[in-house]
């Protein structure tokens, strides 16, 4: 179909079966660590069978098998999931009805990127049956490890795992930069006659803003993920450095290149990435506080302009990953300040949203249960990222579950409660129907409350000094983790 409601629908299936699916992988790990060496009950036997012998071995999980389950549930998640949900499939839906266009500009084009994040998809799932598995060097993919992983016997050149996340990851850029073209001249040349600029919706704003931040920061990283698969299958060296040893063995490369320039090339997309995520969120969530105070939202162009200025300073910040690859004080002061400067459009955003609320005459129906908990839980996210803007705090912090909490408050009772309050709130006008009240509360209340019994522990872990890839829970496993597996559980 060419049609952008068809689409829009087809796009929020898969991004939630795609969101499915990675949670179930990060069950999986938490299993792991919760009861590291412990069999893995009732499916714990049948899983060899589905991912190969060498992945639980006696219903136990092999280190191997725990990282390419966190490599693929941070990509699947992202990627796979809260990408195709929050931007494309929102965005397909409900801008053209806001704008008062008869469609997309270019509804093949459209077309055509939902059927590259598909087949994105399933090249990312062939990669767990391949030999060898799926690929196991972390989201980031970062090199000399990356480059070299998944290869050797045993494994085949092309059909390994690594090398089919470089290739599926080719198409979930294409897809995401065919979408971010649509969008941009869609918002700018189909809007109904008199529909000026500081008359759109915020929504529309935050999707038109998104559609930039993915045109301008995949490209980069599109170039790097080809030279990367350049240096796994035709022996280039754009990320590969003189002298590396592998088994004992000098590998026999050019050298000559920089593993550095690919940690720029990734971040320089992933913190814009990062605004992908939340912004969609924030457009929701503006659209039903507004619906459900029964007032207009408070300071419009504040919001506009903090939404314009999140998008310039998103690609200023990229840095503030890399605290310890040894940069010099001048320019990880530079990137401090951008940092916490960014922080300001953020507060006013999220300060016009509490102030929206006073004075109004709140209906809590279930997409603004989800709205109203959103506002905190993205508070907290943000606020505990001020210390990692910090290069001397970072040194202690970083790689530790203290981020993972950060970065999970910021997506998951942060953009999902957004998402989910988007599906509760548009479902009657995609369907006719209007979904259960009582169910509806009954997904919010656990769901809201285990989420804080997940992640709130994890800023202890992170402190205690736990880092983000130990499989058997290494230092500080014992805080709080049988509390994070049955929250996770519920």
């Amino acid at each position: 179909s060419t049609d952008h409601k068809v689409i829009g629908i087809q796009y929020g299936f898969t991004g939630l079966i795609f969101l499915l699916f990675g949670f179930s992988l990060m069950m999986l790990m938490r299993w792991q660590l919760a009861y590291p060496g412990q069999a893995l009950p009732v499916i714990g036997k049948w899983l060899p069978h589905i991912f190969g012998p060498n992945t639980m071995v006696d219903g136990k999980m092999t280190p191997d098998f725990y990282n390419s389950l966190g490599a693929m549930h941070g990509t699947i998640m992202v990627f796979l999931g809260i990408v195709p949900l929050a931007f494309a499939a929102f965005g397909n839906f409900v801008v053209p009805l806001q704008i008062g266009a008869p469609d997309m500009a270019f509804p093949k084009v459209n077309m055509a990127s939902y059927w590259a994040v598909f087949v994105g998809g399933i090249i990312m799932l062939i990669s767990f049956f391949v030999p060898g598995g799926a690929a196991k060097s972390g989201w980031t993919s970062y090199v000399p490890l990356a480059a070299i992983a998944d290869s050797g016997p045993g494994h085949l050149p092309v059909f390994n795992g690594q090398t089919l996340w470089l290739i599926g990851f080719i198409f979930l850029i294409t897809s995401s930069l065919l979408g971010a073209i649509n969008f941009i001249a869609t918002i700018i040349q189909l809007r109904a006659k008199g529909l000026t600029w500081m008359r759109l919706p915020f929504f529309v704003w935050a999707q038109f803003v998104t559609a930039f931040l993915l045109l301008l920061a995949f490209p980069p990283l599109e170039a790097g993920i080809i030279m990367q698969l350049m240096d796994r299958v035709a022996a280039t060296s754009f990320f590969m450095p003189v002298g590396l040893v592998v088994n004992g063995a000098p590998l026999s490369i050019s050298g000559g290149g920089s593993p550095l320039l690919w940690q720029h090339l990734f971040w320089f997309l992933a913190h814009p990435e990062v605004y992908v995520l939340i912004l969609p969120g924030m457009g929701i969530v503006a659209e039903i506080l507004a619906n459900n105070s029964r007032k207009p939202l408070w300071g419009y162009k504040s919001l506009v302009f903090s939404v314009l200025t999140i998008g310039f300073l998103s690609f200023i910040v990229w840095a503030h990953h890399m605290w310890l690859t040894g940069m010099g004080s001048a320019v990880s002061a530079f990137f401090q300040t951008t940092t916490l400067i960014i922080s300001i459009p953020s507060v006013i955003i999220l300060s016009a949203f509490f102030i929206s609320l006073w004075g109004g005459s709140i209906r809590f129906t279930v997409p603004m249960l989800f709205t109203t908990a959103f506002l905190p839980m993205f508070g907290i996210g943000g606020l505990t990222g001020i210390p990692l803007a910090f290069n001397s705090a970072d040194l202690y912090l970083h790689d530790t579950y203290y981020v993972i909490a950060h970065f999970h408050y910021i997506v998951a009772p942060g953009t999902i409660f957004a998402l989910f309050a988007g599906i509760y709130y548009w479902f009657p006008k995609a369907t006719g129907r209007k979904m259960n009240d009582f169910w509806g509360k009954v997904h919010f209340w656990p769901t809201f409350i285990c989420m804080n019994v997940i992640f709130l522990p994890m800023f202890l872990q992170g402190m205690a000094g736990m880092h983000r890839r130990w499989y058997d829970g290494g230092q500080g496993w014992n805080v709080s983790n049988e509390h994070t597996i049955w929250g996770l559980t519920g």
